[in-house]
């Protein structure tokens, strides 16, 4: 009798258990608060709260003993137990992040692309594509890589990554890749260009403004850094392309790709077939598109566009492209295909949706990320702060970011992450002996390389959410990669600290 194969856990039993222990801790760490200041980045004329370092203080009763609140099984009237953790996080936050925002960005995002998706543009135009690149397609790799990381050094691509996936997965299938290459070659790209990022408007600057170090400084470092680590994600990326391509059997996610992406189109269909099947109609929905991502970047480069207005931009490049379908008859269109495809397109990211909602319930368990209330975070937050100081300076630069890189896990918002963390570690900096240059660094590189395999990502979840790819599957094929960039980060940390960084 063979043994039962080993199967991995489902993304909700992980975050399920996560939360567990989340819950368990409440129960040993007593909890805490900080006071908070305002600080104002006068080059991007920003006002952050901050916490206030020497603010610490725990939370203690009528006796003087410090409170540890051991969260309730189930909380009635919109408080926080175990139980409600999916429902309380489904609805925390608001428009502009995690969760509901999120999530409503991930099914306006996910409906727009399936009546876009339903007109067959994009299926003809990778045909086309195809059959001009005829033995130059792998040339796509390094080009986007490249360009997705440089969106994300730039302003900071990261929740855009969901959209652009949507295309680029399928191409990369096409093509005889898997479903991972496109990943790499968009989300993970943005993230190696935000976490080496020179001038990324919410993550280093935000963190340098606050951290008290001329914003935008340190420039020339970062941009070496970029380009180390982009070329490294390039070759990693092209490396994986290249035995995925001879057999696509290796791919952890084969099977998952021929349940979700089996209407991907394949390579050896004829050249009569392609020009058959391009149209007027087809071309008007792609330049719809086309012109939809230069509407979405000068937005969010010229005036800071964020989640609500890009789910709208894309909704509208949906809605646009539907009218053009019946117009043209694309794959014999009506009107109600246009609301149909809409609905098939959300419902295909609803699970993804789901795990957002899920992820942000964490954090809920723990207190929130409100330095002002009583919570389990603030008290590590002051822990390890206080910890990091009494090493040499390198060694406290490296635990640094390793810190960073751990609480990105529960805080994963790049500005609130700076917001709450860089006052703690800008002080604690001066004190080890560590520039507060290198210190941006570690929050930085912290911050972005993580958001590839934490679960609490809403852009990673929703990526994955696009690709049909369960985070289980994806954590065994990004983990290599992650001891690769920590080694890279770390080296990269005591570096700065030994040629003085400032």
């Amino acid at each position: 009798m063979s043994k039962p194969k080993f199967q991995a856990p489902d993304t909700y039993v992980i975050i399920f258990f996560v939360v567990l222990a989340a819950a368990l801790l409440t129960f040993i760490v007593p909890i805490g608060s900080f006071e908070t200041e305002e600080v104002t980045v006068e080059e991007l004329d920003d006002t952050r709260t901050v916490i206030d370092p020497e603010s610490f203080s725990y939370v203690t009763d009528d006796d003087g003993e410090k409170v540890r609140e051991g969260i309730s099984l189930f909380e009635p009237f919109g408080g926080v137990g175990f139980l409600n953790y999916m429902f309380e996080g489904m609805v925390a936050g608001d428009k502009w992040g995690a969760a509901v925002g999120v999530v409503a960005f991930i099914l306006v995002i996910g409906g727009s692309f399936g009546i876009i998706l339903k007109t067959g543009a994009v299926n003809a135009g990778i045909l086309s594509m195809i059959e001009k690149t005829k033995g130059r397609e792998v040339l796509l790799i390094p080009v986007l890589f490249f360009m997705f990381s440089l969106g994300g050094a730039i302003f900071g691509m990261s929740e855009e990554a969901m959209a652009f996936a949507m295309i680029v997965i399928p191409i990369v299938i096409a093509m005889g890749y898997d479903s991972i290459v496109g990943i790499c070659i968009t989300y993970v790209a943005t993230q190696i260009g935000f976490a080496t990022s020179w001038m990324n408007p919410f993550g280093v600057a935000i963190a340098q403004g606050v951290a008290d170090v001329p914003v935008y400084s340190g420039a020339g470092f970062r941009m070496v850094l970029w380009t180390i680590f982009t070329a490294v994600g390039i070759a990693y990326t092209y490396s994986y392309a290249r035995k995925i391509k001879e057999d696509p059997a290796k791919s952890i996610a084969y099977e998952s790709d021929r349940i979700h992406h089996s209407d991907s189109i394949k390579e050896g269909q004829s050249q009569e077939k392609i020009s058959e099947g391009f149209s007027l109609g087809h071309a008007l929905v792609l330049t719809t598109i086309g012109l939809g991502i230069v509407w979405i970047i000068w937005g969010v480069v010229n005036h800071a566009y964020y989640i609500p207005e890009i789910a709208t931009q894309f909704f509208t490049m949906g809605i646009i492209s539907g009218i053009i379908g019946v117009i043209f008859k694309l794959n014999d269109m009506t009107i109600n295909d246009i609301a149909g495809s809409f609905k098939d397109g959300a419902k295909d990211l609803v699970g993804a949706a789901l795990v957002v909602g899920m992820a942000q319930g964490i954090i809920l368990v723990l207190g929130g990320t409100d330095p002002e209330n009583g919570t389990v975070l603030n008290t590590v937050l002051n822990w390890v702060g206080g910890a990091i100081g009494s090493f040499p300076a390198a060694i406290s630069a490296w635990f640094m970011y390793l810190f960073q890189s751990i609480f990105n896990f529960f805080v994963v918002s790049g500005s609130g992450q700076a917001a709450l963390v860089m006052p703690l570690m800008a002080p604690l900096a001066d004190l080890a002996g560590v520039a507060r240059q290198v210190a941006v660094l570690a929050y930085q590189m912290g911050d972005g390389f993580t958001n590839m395999i934490v679960p609490t990502s809403a852009s990673l979840m929703g990526v994955l959410g696009v690709a049909g790819l369960d985070w289980s599957k994806w954590l065994k094929f990004i983990f290599k990669f992650q001891i690769i960039l920590f080694v890279m980060a770390s080296l990269a940390i005591i570096t700065a600290v030994m040629i003085g960084l400032q």
